[in-house]
């Protein structure tokens, strides 16, 4: 049986769905609970979410394509998938704190200084050493937040690196050898043009 998916059309769907829905879900918590934004929960759930979608990408798409992929042929469509999540919602971040909601970046940033502060607070540090965390913190807050264009494309590419990384452990995970050695693989893989 011929398999007429093109994988490449199906990692750029998946991509914007799940930059979509992690938009959704920054919306809706900014807007509902803004102060869980700077919490452990907030990011948890976050991690927990991506982990849930990767997962289900890459199954979907290994049984779009017939089942079998090798490594070589899954990692690029599931970094492509992950790039693409991962930059829509870098750009929308930029893009809302600079026109949407221009109050988002000090906010965020008052809110992290604030829990950084009472958690270095709670380690028993110095005033001295919590002062000079705080500075370090708010220095990094600052790029994070409010980058320049030269910070937001390294950001973006500090980012782009750790998101290969991550593919090529889920391309390890999801790659599943056809058992039948014969297989012709265009029969069941086709990249698309």
């Amino acid at each position: 049986m011929t398999s007429t998916v093109n994988i490449k059309n199906e990692a750029l769907k998946n991509g914007l769905i799940w930059g979509a829905v992690n938009i959704v879900l920054f919306l809706v918590t900014w807007y509902l609970v803004p102060d869980l934004m700077s919490s452990y929960w907030y990011a948890a759930i976050s991690f927990l979410i991506g982990i849930a979608f990767a997962i289900f990408f890459c199954i979907d798409m290994r049984k779009k394509v017939g089942g079998y992929w090798t490594f070589g042929q899954a990692l690029w469509p599931i970094f492509v998938t992950f790039v693409l999540a991962m930059g829509l919602v870098f750009v929308f971040n930029i893009v809302f704190g600079k026109f949407i909601d221009p109050s988002y970046p000090e906010k965020m940033k008052e809110m992290v200084l604030t829990k950084s502060e009472a958690t270095m607070k709670s380690f028993g540090l110095s005033d001295e050493e919590v002062s000079k965390a705080m500075e370090k913190t708010n220095d990094n807050l600052e790029q994070q937040f409010t980058p320049s264009f030269g910070q937001a494309v390294v950001g973006f590419g500090i980012s782009a690196v750790m998101y290969f990384i991550g593919a090529l452990i889920f391309a390890l995970i999801f790659k599943r050898s056809n058992p039948n050695p014969f297989a012709n693989p265009a029969e069941t893989y086709t990249e698309g043009s």
